[in-house]
């Protein structure tokens, strides 16, 4: 088989239609055709940019966001540093320099990363070259011990599952095969537990999207945070509740069609935060706009002290950068900002309860 849509063109055909959830699981994490087991997506040269590639201040912060946690919390030690999906190790990287003022928390950190993609944790490798990294490929291999965790642009990219109302049931969304290539279909209506709640808001047509990962995911954080104390920092584009049509493909930085070039796309869906939050046995905070929450952890008094040394190109760049990360019409309300904390701590700077 030549490439990853023959492979699930042949399936289709043996199988029938496959739900949306295992197309985008086999286009991003396929061993040999997926996303992510072939690239570097990120950057320029890559499909899309993320918040610690625009500028180093996004990571200084949230490091120093974490550090003053952990100084909160007692400074325990040893403690576990970790991020999930640290893609090229950037924002890592400037968490580590920002918080080397912190006398103590580097000493007490154990640096974990979990990232399920062969390429990346190359790259991490070299990026974070001279530290102590271990790699896990689950939240759940993460250590009992204080946990002090950032997740960057890493739920959006689990797999989804999308239901369509129909009467008092739910038809799945799936995807088979059209004359012209691969199409969305339904399949026929059944009554669905799990979103039975959602009866309430929604009307026939509505579609509603799942991520069965992501409330797991947020318990096993909030569990290790409950027990054993620990912040974490879930920033991601999406909003307190789930509707409507979120599955989006972008191939060199512009939006392409999601069921064209399986496989050299990435995919993404827009996290619903109200699963998280309720998914946690840890308290959360309000979700919180990307942009407020740098403005409150002092970004633009650390833009003021770069630019001092700047000038012409490099200013200008400098400035975008920091526009982009906290301006209304771009990254600054569209990325929201969950903190999960114990129930017996105060809420990470920035954030409230």
């Amino acid at each position: 088989m030549k490439d990853l849509e023959t492979i699930l063109r042949h399936t289709i055909a043996a199988q029938g239609p496959i739900p949306v959830s295992d197309f985008m699981a086999e286009c991003l994490l396929h061993p040999r055709f997926g996303y992510y087991a072939t690239r570097d997506p990120l950057g320029a040269a890559g499909d899309f940019t993320t918040a610690p590639e625009i500028s180093q201040m996004f990571g200084e912060l949230l490091g120093l966001c974490l550090a003053q946690s952990w100084l909160d919390q007692g400074a325990p030690a040893p403690f576990t540093l970790a991020e999930l999906g640290p893609g090229r190790g950037t924002l890592m990287a400037d968490i580590l320099r920002a918080t080397r003022a912190v006398p103590g928390f580097l000493d007490a950190a154990q640096l974990h990363l979990v990232e399920a993609s062969a390429a990346l944790q190359d790259v991490q490798a070299r990026t974070l070259a001279g530290h102590d990294i271990r790699w896990k490929t689950s939240t759940d291999d993460l250590p009992e011990e204080p946990l002090f965790l950032i997740a960057n642009e890493f739920f959006d990219a689990l797999p989804i599952g999308q239901f369509v109302r129909q009467g008092t049931g739910w038809a799945e969304r799936r995807i088979g095969l059209s004359d012209t290539g691969l199409a969305f279909g339904l399949a026929p209506p059944q009554p669905l537990p799990l979103l039975a709640h959602r009866l309430d808001d929604t009307k026939d047509g509505d579609l509603v999207e799942i991520c069965p990962a992501a409330p797991t995911i947020a318990e096993i954080i909030g569990a290790r945070i409950e027990t054993h104390g620990g912040v974490a920092l879930i920033i991601d584009y999406g909003d307190w509740h789930s509707q409507g049509d979120t599955f989006q493909a972008l191939r060199n930085h512009e939006p392409a069609n999601p069921l064209e070039n399986p496989g050299e796309c990435d995919l993404t869906a827009h996290v619903d935060f109200e699963v998280l939050a309720n998914a946690t046995p840890s308290a959360h905070t309000r979700l919180t706009p990307q942009g407020v929450f740098l403005e409150r952890l002092g970004i633009t008094a650390r833009a003021q002290a770069l630019a001092a040394k700047l000038a012409g190109d490099a200013l200008d760049a400098h400035i975008a950068a920091h526009r982009r990360l906290t301006h209304p019409a771009e990254m600054g309300t569209l990325f929201k900002v969950l903190g999960l904390y114990p129930s017996t701590a105060t809420p990470p700077p920035g954030l409230e309860p």
